[in-house]
């Protein structure tokens, strides 16, 4: 079964830090390339979710205009796990975070897609 459990949300004060963690299980990890979107607050619909942050699984990594300079993607195959840093939070930064693992199954099955359920960051003073 596979799984992604994000952790490290909550509140924080503008200009302050956090670190989300995500760690898979139930699939190969290394073999995925992943990411971190987020749906903004006060958006109820479960999509479009923004891009965030990505990490091929050779290790590739961007983020999106709106971190640029501030938040960071890295991965740790040896513990199934991604991670976003999120330095210099801003109010806008507030919403839904979520973790997604995509991995190429080959021309027959396609890409696999598996997301976590979310965590909530809330960036205010």
């Amino acid at each position: 079964q596979v799984q992604l459990v994000e952790s490290g949300g909550g509140w924080v004060q503008p200009g302050g830090s956090l670190r989300l963690s995500c760690v898979a299980s139930g699939f190969t990890f290394s073999a995925a390339a992943m990411a971190w979107l987020r749906r903004p607050s006060g958006q109820e619909r479960e999509f479009p979710r923004e891009l965030v942050a990505h990490i091929t699984k050779d290790f590739s990594a961007s983020v999106g205009d709106s971190v640029r300079g501030r938040f960071a993607i890295s991965r740790d195959n040896a513990k199934n796990t991604v991670y976003l840093q999120m330095n210099n939070l801003r109010p806008e930064d507030t919403g839904v975070y979520y973790c997604h693992a995509a991995m190429d199954m080959g021309p027959d099955r396609g890409i696999a897609e598996y997301w976590g359920q979310g965590t909530q960051i809330i960036v205010s003073s």
